[in-house]
């Protein structure tokens, strides 16, 4: 069975989501001469699977480094130089072969070619499933902080494979989760109520439960990048959790995984939103225990806080030097909250560190 979920706007695709959906490239790069398969080397012989389904006459693999470390200047330089080399033009197609941060890179590759050149991720996580590959953000990180440079740069559709999951450690399909999770909070409860009723189910690769949560959480985004490509409005409800969880990225030098860190980022916004008295007690209660049922990162040492309040301040949602965060006022009612006082940040991040 395969599911396609549509995302509208000027440059609308679908994301396709089901198993063994290698017969669904051939329509996504039709009319191109050269693929670029961007891949990391853990992914190689999933990325020579995807060239030979390719059915182009010239396909290019360049290997990358696998996670956050792919996902540079200096590396993003060295696949253009490989698209120069191949003599790569508007009409050819660059696809990301790998979790998140290889799609992130793909994309600000493709994005950047010749001011911009088809391409098309297939991704091979949960966080990259549900967040990375949907939406059109294209990104690389650099010393000031994550996905500090890039562009918007819609795919021409979006290959979800549930195969590249069977062999994914529990940790990172729990880390996948986190995302997952964030959009039961901002915009569908199901997602929550279905991770509460059988957070083993939730973490099975082959189960159905798993698969409904990842079509429902693809759909959440779609909805709001179908209505907000730019984020200059509805789109950074997406971010929800995210102001923290950068920050501690950045701080451990992108060795947590990004669910993580989110994770704990959104234990933070939900105290912000509790704190400021917009959120209920339950509902931010609630964040602690959803997430711990995937026995994910519900805090983070109280001696980082001047680290992570200054990575903060490099945030994208910041406007002329004030602080911006997205929180709840209820279950899946996000807003913003612009400028909070230093005193509230440090409360809500007591609870992060308790």
């Amino acid at each position: 069975m395969v599911t396609r979920i549509p995302v509208a706007g000027d440059r609308p695709y679908d994301v396709i989501v089901g198993r063994g959906l290698n017969d669904e490239l051939p329509p996504l790069i039709e009319g191109a001469a050269r693929v670029a398969v961007i891949h990391p080397p853990t992914l190689r012989a999933r990325a020579e699977a995807v060239a030979e389904s390719a059915g182009t006459n010239e396909v290019i693999r360049i290997e990358v480094p696998d996670a956050e470390q792919g996902k540079s200047v200096e590396v993003a330089a060295r696949c253009w130089d490989e698209l120069g080399a191949a003599g790569f033009t508007r009409t050819d197609v660059v696809m990301g072969v790998g979790g998140g941060a290889t799609t992130d890179l793909a994309g600000y590759v493709a994005a950047a070619w010749l001011r911009g050149v088809r391409w098309v991720p297939v991704s091979t996580s949960v966080a990259g499933m549900v967040d990375a590959a949907v939406g059109g953000k294209t990104a690389v990180n650099i010393a000031a902080g994550k996905n500090l440079v890039g562009a918007f740069h819609p795919p021409a559709g979006v290959i979800c494979d549930l195969d590249a999951l069977d062999t994914l450690p529990r940790e990172d399909i729990a880390a996948g989760l986190a995302e997952v999770v964030k959009g039961g909070f901002i915009a569908d409860p199901r997602i929550l109520e279905l991770v509460e009723e059988n957070p083993e189910a939730a973490l099975d690769p082959r189960s159905d439960v798993l698969r409904e949560l990842i079509e429902r959480k693809i759909q959440v985004k779609a909805d709001v990048v179908g209505v907000d490509l730019k984020e200059s409005g509805l789109r950074e409800i997406l971010n929800y959790g995210h102001t923290l969880g950068h920050a501690i990225e950045r701080r451990e030098k992108y060795t947590w995984k990004h669910g993580h860190a989110v994770a704990v980022g959104m234990i933070f916004a939900a105290e912000l939103g509790r704190l400021s008295g917009r959120l209920d007690d339950d509902t931010a209660a609630r964040h602690r225990a959803v997430l711990e049922k995937l026995n994910l990162p519900t805090s983070y040492p109280e001696s980082a806080w001047p680290e992570v309040k200054d990575g903060m301040r490099v945030d994208k949602k910041t406007r002329a030097a004030t602080l911006r965060f997205v929180v709840l006022d209820g279950l899946a009612k996000p807003g913003i909250l612009a400028g909070p006082d230093d005193d509230l940040l440090r409360r809500a991040y007591a609870e992060v560190a308790r």
